[in-house]
């Protein structure tokens, strides 16, 4: 992993090359090596061509530790920055027919499970459709809201109908879709924290056991059950 202060790059292992390679653009800029990605012809007339070399070395060994040993075997025969990141486009950077069929199933298939993360289920949906962008395959932003709907779980189908339903009399949906399903999964984060405190305090800190019930504690000697409201609702 190529590492700058917080920037960081993951090691490409085969899989979402378009989000690595924009990522790496970026780190080499951070590490002042981005004049090597355009090869010799843009070397600096004022750069010695040793000068050049080295730098071109730092750059070339900036990308290779940024890679998984079996990614980088695959074109080790490339000797510089430039040609070493022609190569892996060239690779991984299709934009073939079956390349988008693939992405296109798995973004049809594409469900959030149950319980789970918006905000891990958008960066999954966006793994997915950025590639489509760059094969070629748009999408304008209510298609785009409307796949991304689709996608939520049976759960939340009474918030995907009232987001649906948002503006009366109107056919499209014309505001951020993804910013209001962020903003209600925050809120109801809020309270579910907030539950969790109320009931904690109500309850002394004392844990209840699966099974029981909060508002009720049984204690006999007799084997006779008494029973006694702890929580008023």
């Amino acid at each position: 992993m190529g590492e700058d202060g917080k920037f960081s790059v993951e090691k490409f292992n085969g899989k979402n090359y378009q989000l690595w390679k924009m990522q790496m653009e970026d780190y080499m800029y951070q590490k002042h090596l981005y004049l090597s990605l355009s090869g010799k012809t843009k070397k600096p007339t004022s750069m010695t061509y040793t000068k050049w070399d080295i730098l071109d070395r730092k750059a070339l060994g900036t990308i290779w530790l940024c890679l998984a040993m079996s990614i980088a075997f695959n074109i080790s025969k490339e000797m510089t920055t430039n040609g070493f990141m022609s190569a892996l486009t060239k690779l991984y950077e299709k934009p073939s027919a079956s390349n988008k069929v693939y992405l296109m199933k798995h973004l049809f298939n594409m469900k959030m499970s149950e319980g789970g993360s918006v905000v891990d289920h958008l960066n999954e949906f966006n793994t997915v459709t950025s590639p489509l962008s760059f094969a070629g395959v748009n999408f304008d932003d209510e298609v785009r809201d409307l796949l991304f709907l689709c996608s939520l779980p049976e759960s939340l189908n009474g918030l995907v109908m009232v987001i649906s339903n948002f503006v009366p009399g109107s056919s499209t949906l014309n505001f951020d879709v993804v910013g209001a399903i962020l903003s209600e999964e925050m809120q109801r984060k809020s309270s579910d924290e907030t539950l969790g405190n109320a009931l904690t305090t109500e309850t002394g800190g004392r844990k209840v056991e699966r099974g029981k019930s909060l508002g009720f504690h049984s204690k006999s000697r007799k084997g006779k059950s008494k029973s006694r409201m702890g929580i008023v609702c």
